[in-house]
Order: structure tokens, then sequence, then C-alpha cells
């Protein structure tokens, strides 16, 4: 048989008329886990220990950028803070660290003191509120919000730090009170506009006339000014719109591991990840990915649902006959690579995953025979028939001690302990 590469037996629709490489790979991604991911309040706030471990998860997945937390908050959040700064500091890790601050001295300040105690440059992201609703209830007017971030980026550029203007709620704030806003900043030498969709309202049309109305006014500056994009998914678009942003042109998006923050989260940096990875966007080792999903699970309390993309526990699971056929023929070829494909647009194990073939209500006998085989069981038509019976009997896939109880009760089991797995 003709050996093929996986990519000559797919045709991909995705790829049609598209002359260069949708997304360039100067782009950088800012992980917000430690920070937004945190606001949440169905989470637990992490061990600076816990912490310091998803900071070497996110180096080891390739993420630039990492808002290590809001100093302003407290002496807690200096402390780790201050932590994770020394960590990246003394580990020589790649990652940058920035803090999250509010347009108010006091939080600049706290910055500038971390960075001047550990010798290493921070970003600082200095944000305000830019809605009219928010003007309403916090009765601003555009002349005092200038003030404050006139006077927050005078500070950091002053001790020498980056400042990243960060304009909340920017996806539903007024043309004018935001090209005052981004000409101050910009003024007054804030090197990045981070346009946010902070209650995730934005639609990709929405995002587009955003990016041509900023990028016109910073022209009107004529300041070298990058732009991120920080979004949130109560519409369920985050991800959609992130790719887009990238497709766009932005200089960097934000995320947080499996979409953590508050109400229902901000953009998945995993997703991101696992889809620039499908687009052949950069050269992102992802085997760890999995561990780093796995830990901020753990450490913040927060359950993967069970049909989650590439993590859930039933991404590279099937119990449905014609499916498991499939993927049992492919292996049985020796090809791994094709039984990651052929039911699955997502390659297990570039995640450090595997397909999984169980048994249930739906399956047929090539999901018996591959049960047995994985577990050193010889596939022998009684047994095959025995699990068959069990499992249409039922209405829910089959636990293992399910399926060794139907072969036991026929006396088809090997004797105790020549059993594999």
């Amino acid at each position: 048989m003709a050996h093929f590469n996986p990519d000559d037996l797919i045709y991909d629709w995705n790829e049609l008329k598209r002359e260069i490489a949708p997304i360039h790979k100067t782009f950088r991604l800012v992980d917000e886990t430690l920070r937004d991911g945190i606001q949440s309040p169905s989470v637990t706030n992490p061990r600076i220990e816990q912490k310091l471990e998803l900071l070497h998860c996110m180096e080891d997945v390739g993420i630039e950028c990492a808002d290590v937390g809001l100093p302003g908050a407290g002496a807690q959040a200096v402390a780790d803070v201050t932590r994770l700064v020394t960590e990246i500091r003394d580990q020589k890790l790649k990652i940058e660290p920035n803090c999250a601050a509010r347009t108010h001295l006091a939080d600049v300040q706290a910055v500038i003191d971390i960075s001047q105690a550990t010798g290493r440059s921070i970003e600082v992201c200095a944000f305000l509120g830019s809605s009219p609703v928010r003007q309403y209830v916090e009765n601003w007017d555009v002349a005092h919000m200038v003030k404050l971030v006139t006077a927050a980026t005078d500070l950091a550029v002053r001790n020498g730090l980056p400042l990243s203007f960060v304009t909340e709620d920017t996806t539903r704030a007024h043309p004018e009170t935001l090209r005052s806003l981004f000409k101050a900043a910009i003024d007054h030498g804030a090197s990045r506009l981070i346009l946010c969709d902070t209650v995730g309202h934005a639609t990709p049309d929405g995002l587009r006339n955003l990016l041509d109305f900023t990028r016109g006014v910073v022209a009107e500056t004529g300041a070298e000014v990058q732009l991120d994009w920080h979004g949130h998914n109560d519409r369920g678009l985050s991800l959609t719109l992130c790719l887009w942003a990238l497709e766009f042109g932005f200089d960097r998006v934000h995320g947080t591991c499996l979409g953590v923050g508050e109400r229902v989260g901000n953009a998945s940096i995993d997703q991101i990840l696992l889809n620039l990875k499908l687009l052949n966007v950069g050269d992102r080792d992802l085997h760890k990915l999995r561990a780093y999903v796995d830990k901020v699970s753990q450490y913040y309390g927060v359950p993967i649902p069970y049909n989650y993309p590439a993590f859930g526990r039933d991404a590279f699971r099937t119990a449905t006959g014609v499916h498991a056929a499939a993927i049992a023929k492919a292996m049985q070829q020796g090809r791994k690579d094709l039984a990651d494909r052929v039911y699955s647009s997502v390659p297990a194990a570039d995640l450090g995953c595997k397909q999984v073939i169980e048994i249930g209500f739906y399956s047929g006998k090539a999901n018996v025979v591959v049960w047995l085989l994985e577990r050193g069981l010889e596939a022998t038509d009684d047994r095959v028939q025995a699990i068959l019976n069990r499992a249409k009997a039922g209405d829910m896939t089959l636990v293992d001690e399910q399926i060794y109880d139907a072969l036991a009760a026929q006396g088809l089991l090997p004797a105790a302990g020549a059993i594999v797995g």
C-alpha cells in the first residue's frame, strides 16, 4: 500500500484561494491567567508556589508575555508579583512580565517599586473605563479622564517603564472619547494601546471598524504605537475574534488558560495556541499544553468540560462503532498519524494525547477488538459477543469494571494475574 502523507488525504477548504499565510509571525501572546483569570468569583486564587508552576508552563508552550498581577490590590499582590518577577529574572525566562494598574499614581508607583526592587523592567498596563455608560455611573468627564491618563503615563515613562494604555470597554466607547484618550496617552509616551472587549460585546465587523478607527488616530499622531486585542467571551466569540485580530494585524492578543475570568471568562489562550498550530503559524511545541491546562483546572478549582476542545475527557474518545472502526483500521495499518485524523481535525499526538476507543450502546465489533487487544486479551468471538451483549443492554458507555464483569460472568477471563491493563 502506498505511504500517504496525511495532508494529501485531506482537502482543506480553509486554505482555498489563500495566497499568503493568514497571520504574520511577528505577533505575540499575552497570558492573563495570573491576573484577569483570578477575577472569576468561582475560582481559587492559587498559592504562590502554584503560580510559579503556571509561569513555567507558559514558558514551556512559548507564550511571550504574562500579566503577573495588579500590585495596587494590596500587600499580598505585591508579594506575589515580586516573587514572580524575581523568578523570571533568576531563571532567565524568556517570558516578559507586565502588571495591570488603574490610572492611579499609587498603582503605577507600585509597579515601579517592584521593578526597581527586582532590577527587571515591567510593562505597565494602565487601564481606564472609556464607555459612556461607565462615564455616566462614575460621573467622569473627558477632561478628567485625560488628566488620569496623562499623569499615569508620565509617571511610568519618567521612571523608565514602558506603558500600555488600556481602554476598558473600548468596543462600546464613543470615537471622540477614544480619540482624546488615545492621543493623550500617545503624546505622553505610551508605546501601546490595548483595545478591550471588556463585556464581550464585539462582532468581527465591530473589531474591524474599531481597528480601522484606531489606526487612523495613531496615524494622526505620527507615533510608532503597537496595538493589542483583549477580549471576553460573553457572546461566545472571543476565540474567533482573537484569530481575526491576528489576521487583521494586531501586534498582540490576550487570553487566559481555560478561559478563566470574570463572568463567562476571557478568550482561551490554550484554544488560541491550538488553532495557531493548526494554521501552521509559528513553531511552538504544544506537547506540554495538556499539563498547563490540567494545572490551571486543579489550582483554580475549575472543572474541564467533558466536551472542551482538545482537553475535555471526550475530545479524543469515541464509543461509536463506525468511528471506532475507521480509527482501528488506521491503527492496524500502523498509521497512528491517520488514526489521529480520520475522525478528528486536531492531531492528538501533537498535544501529548491519544485516541481512545471505548464501548457503549452505539459500539460495534471494532470497539471491542481494540479494547481487548489493548489489554492483552485475545479477541475471540465469544469475548466480543459477551461484551457487545452487555453494551447493547445498557444506555451508557461501559467502564472497564463492567466489561471485565461481563467476561467473568461467561468464564471468559484468563487466570488471575494474566490480564494486562
